[in-house]
């Protein structure tokens, strides 16, 4: 062929190598760039991307917990509070290291159903009278803060007296019966002590634990329940500061709007000297006193 009749670039054939060449430059993927000022301020606004996810986060995390104190506060003023007895006065019935739960509903609501009392407003609402009987929390009336627990013996216009270690309510003598005698040791060393069942007018029956005739509070005058009242008094009758010690010493009457709720059960027991925050007492517990229902 001569020099006149040689191809063009345009007609000559194109080798492999030119054309994955030529593929290689138009391809987006392979194009290298150095980063353009739009990079730059997406790249600087990140680290405050990632702060005000942190932020997001931290909030949400607040709120989590806003509402489940919210709900637990529901939960304490309107349904249940647990509460611990810290002391002997409900024996045989309710022991020290007692946990237990008080159902809020059972006679309405009042200021006390709120933590620390605010006066929010006066008397009950949704009121119901409590039972002869019934174990009952309530504030103690000198103070308004302090946490009691008895058990309801006087009604508004009842009169309860006890007269040689025997409980009357209205003139009349509440059965009794002697179940058991043994011995305890407290404070005051070895004590003989009597277990008793007593059946209220109404029929409740219930243990009392009683140290014997010629104690301080087994002879006293007549008292009268005033309206809107109740009179309480301690299972173990011997060591028990209730109504039966006038109110600037003990406890005296008690207005209905102190009254907080109705025991209702012991969810455990622990022994005298357990702690949540000792572990090794963690096992010292009284396993025949869990879910025990209280009468």
């Amino acid at each position: 062929m001569s020099e006149d009749q040689k191809p063009d670039d345009a007609d000559r054939d194109v080798t492999p190598e030119e054309r994955f060449a030529a593929s290689e430059a138009d391809s987006p993927v392979s194009a290298v760039r150095e980063p353009t000022t739009a990079d730059q301020t997406i790249y600087a606004k990140t680290p405050k991307s990632a702060a005000k996810s942190a932020a997001s986060e931290t909030g949400e995390i607040f709120k989590t917990i806003v509402f489940a104190l919210l709900i637990a506060m529901v939960l304490r003023i309107f349904l249940f509070q647990p509460f611990t007895i810290p002391s002997a006065s409900m024996e045989p019935n309710l022991y020290e290291g007692d946990y237990i739960v008080v159902t809020k509903w059972s006679y309405g609501f009042s200021k006390h159903s709120i933590p620390f009392s605010p006066p929010l407003f006066d008397g009950r609402i949704l009121g119901s009278a409590p039972k002869r009987g019934d174990i009952v929390v309530f504030k103690l009336p000198r103070d308004n803060k302090t946490d009691f627990i008895k058990r309801v013996i006087g009604l508004p216009g009842d009169r309860v007296q006890m007269i040689a270690n025997k409980l009357y309510i209205n003139d009349r003598p509440v059965q009794d019966v002697l179940v058991s005698r043994r011995e305890i040791e407290d404070i005051f060393g070895p004590r003989p002590v009597s277990e008793v069942r007593e059946t209220l007018p109404e029929g409740k029956s219930f243990m009392t634990q009683d140290f014997g005739p010629g104690n301080d509070l087994d002879d006293t005058p007549v008292y009268e329940v005033p309206v809107g009242h109740y009179f309480m008094m301690g299972d173990n009758r011997d060591n028990s500061i209730d109504s039966r010690v006038e109110q600037s010493s003990g406890v005296g009457m008690v207005p209905a709007e102190n009254l907080v709720g109705k025991a209702q059960i012991i969810l455990f027991s622990w022994k005298p000297g357990s702690s949540l925050w000792n572990p090794v007492s963690w096992f010292n517990v009284r396993l025949n006193r869990f879910f025990n229902v209280l009468h």
